[in-house]
């Protein structure tokens, strides 16, 4: 469910970006819908890119720690029909 939001722009501001929205075939609306959408993605992305790096470097350890029990507490046999990566 979509909410709405008010913000503030000063005049050259709001112009500026009425005039890129309306270059991009947007809505004022949308072209900043837009902007924290790709601002949120992009930040999520690095997160998830710095979490994978940790992961692959810390494998060794986790693996030490942890085991291959990647499915702790499922009846038997049902932990091997799941993909490898499942977890």
């Amino acid at each position: 469910m979509a909410k709405q939001t008010n913000i503030r722009l000063d005049d050259a501001v709001k112009a500026a970006a009425e005039d890129r929205a309306k270059r991009r075939g947007l809505t004022l609306q949308g072209y900043v819908a837009d902007l924290i959408e790709a601002d949120v993605n992009q930040a999520r992305a690095a997160f998830m890119a710095g979490a994978a790096t940790f992961l692959a470097q810390y494998s060794n350890e986790f693996e030490a720690e942890v085991g291959e029990d990647r499915y702790p507490g499922l009846p038997e046999g049902l932990a091997e029909s799941a993909p490898r990566d499942a977890a």
